[in-house]
């Protein structure tokens, strides 16, 4: 059975004037996500420009924080960990990792929900557990 501890604090996220109102939602224990009002998508990374239209028509709006696991990858070594893309129940996926669990038991499709770690020194960084 290989546990990921993830014992070490992930590096600090880059801020950027651009995306501190992210990183702001990730201090209050929320994430983000952009809604561009030309389209109505979803998308993540939230950005002041819109993926689809490439306009500035955009919102950010907060995730549950709930969805699935799409694909994943466990690196294994000193520190086993696992990088993982999730499908929000909102629709949009995102780069992650998936921490807290048995790496040996992860399923594609498998229920996970946001959990924040603290980083080194920055915002904390948006994670997920099994649900």
């Amino acid at each position: 059975m290989a546990t990921q501890a993830f014992d070490r604090l992930p590096q600090a996220p880059g801020e950027t004037p651009d995306n501190k109102v992210y990183f702001d939602a990730c201090r209050a224990g929320k994430l983000l996500l952009g809604k561009c009002n030309d389209t109505g998508k979803l998308f993540h990374y939230p950005r002041h420009v819109s993926p689809f239209t490439l306009s500035n028509n955009v919102e950010f709006v907060e995730a549950k924080g709930t969805g699935v696991i799409y694909s994943y990858s466990v690196a294994r070594g000193k520190e086993p960990f696992c990088v993982a893309y999730v499908t929000l129940d909102e629709g949009p996926t995102v780069l992650t990792n998936i921490i807290e669990c048995d790496l040996d038991a992860l399923k594609v499709g498998q229920k996970v929900k946001l959990k924040f770690r603290d980083s080194d020194g920055g915002a904390p960084v948006p994670m997920f557990v099994l649900a």
